[in-house]
Parts: structure tokens; sequence; C-alpha cells
């Protein structure tokens, strides 16, 4: 597995990193181990939340220099780049700031005598993917570290610039040696250190055959894992929705990091057939008038695919999804130009017999569908093996609302494409993976939740007793 820097804009290798070897991997774990049990766990809330905080600060102060790794590794536009740093940023403070909340003991209304202690569980191995280099991270470090875990991340191989950069981060913010360890690991080694007795807890966002293997290698070691697995959200666009906003969050939605998210929008639902028509001529005339270039550029509005094999599969699909009968709105070509630039697409007339019916379109690809009426349009939104986000235009809120329940996802937006935030929770059903990420609710994914139950000397064996 080679660890290496290929900037995305023009093909060329940049830079390579070797694989650790095993020592190094034992030396690794150990040293985090041994932060963990000596150091961390027990240093008070508030020294946590100095260091947390300090290393969202040095992000924010540090933004250009972040920012540049993203568009220099995997060709994110410079602008979406220093809003992830933002974010990142965010994420933490966020936990520095709630942590001490979250931490405070549970009382049960039931049961007077017991509390609740939420204790850390140990270190936990973050295998973190390469659209998000740093906001996939923070949702990660951020509530491990104030929880008083300690993480051992094994970053993408295509962005190991930005995963070294991040190391650098909580080590210049004061972390002490073991807190965070950035590993450059083979997959055979993740595999062992997955089953390695000193690491608790897995948590991975990546491919659905990533996500089942760490699942299936951590089940063998009882190990929890948190996996978000990625999506295929619909955007629902009903007759009452005021058709120049649609349009904008179907854009936005479906374009943002060149439509490399977990949580983009990637099937369009338009409700209506004149309707459906007159959106589409709206939609793919906005993708046409996105513009390639430099990413460093501030003027580029179309950015590269992250890689070259990233791009084939994409290829792939849009030869699938023809030759099954679907029709080519807008695009479907590579650019011809140095890099790894796909014309914004749109795909018509995907039917259920097609192989991209239940595939996930990673890039700047929109498979387009028109329905009937709102029941067509849940039905169709539901006919999908994944379940992470959707939205639902419409003048009518509370209509928003009521077919927001109806939709099998972890995640609804009403009037706004898929967004994330530090105090949102994150995550899906079916195949889009399980468990939560941020909020306060993500907090609580590898922790310890410990019952201490009172009774005073003497009580009864068995059953509630009073205390004085």
């Amino acid at each position: 597995m080679a660890y290496q820097t290929i900037n995305p804009a023009s093909g060329e290798l940049l830079a390579s990193y070797a694989e650790l070897s095993d020592a190094e991997l034992e030396l690794a774990i150990a040293n985090a181990d041994q932060a963990y049990k000596t150091d961390w766990r027990h240093r008070a809330i508030d020294e946590r939340a100095k260091i947390v905080a300090k290393a969202a600060a040095i992000l924010l102060e540090r933004k250009a220099e972040y920012a540049h790794y993203l568009t220099l590794e995997m060709g994110k536009l410079i602008g979406e780049a220093q809003a992830e740093v933002e974010l990142a940023a965010a994420i933490l403070d966020y936990y520095a700031d709630n942590a001490a909340s979250f931490l405070q003991p549970k009382t049960l209304p039931n049961a007077r005598n017991a509390q609740v202690l939420i204790e850390p569980i140990g270190a936990i191995l973050g295998i973190a993917p390469w659209n998000f280099p740093y906001y996939q991270v923070a949702r990660i470090a951020g509530p491990q570290l104030m929880a008083g875990n300690v993480l051992v991340l094994k970053h993408a191989e295509n962005v190991p610039q930005a995963a070294l950069a991040l190391s650098r981060l909580f080590a210049d913010a004061g972390a002490p040696n073991g807190v965070y360890t950035n590993l450059f690991a083979g997959i055979e080694q993740i595999g062992r250190a997955i089953a390695d007795p000193r690491i608790r807890g897995v948590t991975i966002t990546g491919s659905e055959r990533a996500g089942a293997a760490v699942a299936e290698r951590a089940g063998r070691a009882l190990k929890k894992v948190v996996a978000e697995m990625g999506g295929s959200d619909p955007l629902i666009v009903l007759e009452d929705a005021p058709l120049a906003a649609a349009l904008d969050g179907a854009v936005f939605g479906r374009m943002f990091n060149n439509g490399q998210c977990c949580v983009g929008s990637k099937r369009i639902i338009v409700v209506g057939r004149q309707r459906a028509a007159t959106f589409l001529d709206g939609f793919t005339a906005r993708l046409a008038a996105l513009r390639a270039g430099d990413p460093m550029n501030t003027q580029t509005t179309l950015a590269p695919v992250a890689s070259e094999t990233a791009l084939n599969r994409l290829l792939e699909q849009i030869g699938q999804a023809k030759q099954a009968g679907a029709q080519i709105a807008l695009g479907g070509k590579r650019l011809a130009r140095p890099g790894y630039f796909l014309q914004p697409t749109v795909i018509t007339g995907i039917d259920e017999h097609n192989p991209v019916f239940n595939q996930e379109l990673f890039g700047p690809v929109a498979a387009f569908h028109v329905v009937d009426n709102a029941e067509q349009a849940i039905a169709l939104a539901n006919a999908t093996p994944y379940g992470l986000g959707a939205s639902v235009f419409t003048a009518d809120i509370e209509r928003g609302r009521a077919l927001a329940a109806q939709i099998d996802c972890g995640m609804v937006f009403v009037n706004q494409p898929a967004w994330t935030a530090p105090e949102l929770p994150f995550g899906g059903v079916k195949n889009s993976g399980y468990g939560r990420e941020l909020a306060e609710r993500g907090f609580y994914e590898f922790v310890n939740e410990k019952l201490v139950n009172l009774a005073p000397a003497g009580a009864c064996l068995w059953g509630p007793a009073a205390l004085d």
C-alpha cells in the first residue's frame, strides 16, 4: 500500500511515504496504551479541553497552510478547503466546550440511588477517508480525546501530507506522546491492530467492502465499531417547491466537494412531468456553466476528481448506465486536459433494472428521476440499499416534516441539501452503516456508561434500599 501525494489537478506524483514497520506499529500502539493508562484518562477535563481548544485555534491561525494540503492532495476547491478547516476547528471547540457537561454522572429517574458514570475505555482506532481529510478526523478526535480516550489514526493513502499535518497539530497543541498517533499502516497491519487487545474500539468511514471487513474483524475480537459507509441520498422537489431555491439546493447538494460527499444529493427526484423538464433544463445549464481549472485558483468552479481510480470508476458507472438504457443529459466524459477532470454529468432514465440504480455515484454525476406524486417520490427515495441522508423541498414545512418521517435514513433536511455541524448527530441506517458521530450522541459511542448503585450498610440483599 503506497502513501503518495499525487496532485489530482495535474496527475503529478509529488511525494511518497513508506509504510511503518511492524516494530513501529507495535511501538505506536504501546505508546498509545501507556499514554491512556498513565496520563490522559487521569487528566482533569479542563486540561484536556485546553489542548483540544488549542488545536482548534492553531487550525484557524494556519488556515491557509492547512487548506493548501487539501487542495494539493485531493483537489478540493481552495474556498471549500478553507471551509473544511474552519469546520474541523468548530468541532474541536464544540467538544472542548461541552465535554464537561457530557461527562457529568447521569441520574436515573426511577432509580434514585443509582448513577451512571461516563468513563473512557482506552485507545480507539480511527480509519479515515480522503474526501474530507480534516473534518472526518475532527469528528473522531474531538469526542474521543475529550472523553479521555486516545486515538490512533490510519488515514487514506492519497492524503499523507494532510495526515501528517494533523499529527503535528495535536503535538503543537501540547498533546502528550501517544494521545494522537498517525499510522501509515498497511491493510494487514490494520487487521492486526483491530485484533490487538489494547485497541478498544474502531471507527471507520469508507466503502461497504471496507466497513464489512473491519466489522467482521472487530466482531471476532469483541470490539465495538461505528461505521459510515456512504449513501445515495435523494433530493425530492415537490410540486409546490419554489423552483429557484430548489435548483440552488440541487446544484449545491450535488456539486459540493465535486460531488465526493457521503451526504451529497446523488439522486434528484422531481414531482411532475412538465415541472421536471423545466427543472432539468435549469439543472443542466447550471452544471454546464462550471469551469475546470486549478483548484488553488478562487475563480475555478469545477475541481478534479480526487484520483484516477475514482475517475475511472465513475466513467465505468456512466458506461454501465448507458448500456442498460439510461440517457446522458449532460457530460459523461473525461475532460481533455491534464489531471482527473470529469465533465459534470446528469443521467436520466435509470430504472430499477439498471445496475447504477443501486450504486453510489461518488463524484460530479447526478441521477435525475421524474415521478408523478409525492408517494412515488418517497417510494423511490427508499428504493436503495443506503440510508444516510435526504432532502425534501416544499413550500409547506409541515408537509416536509410529515414526508421526512417516511424516508428510511439517518438524517433529513427540509428545504436544504444535507449539511453537517458539530451540534447535529451524523449517521445512517441500512448499508450506510450504524452508530452516530458528532453532537452529544456521538460523544457516548466509545465510553463506559458505568452503573453505580448505592445502598446503606446492612441493607437488604436484593432490590432498592432507602438512603438516609
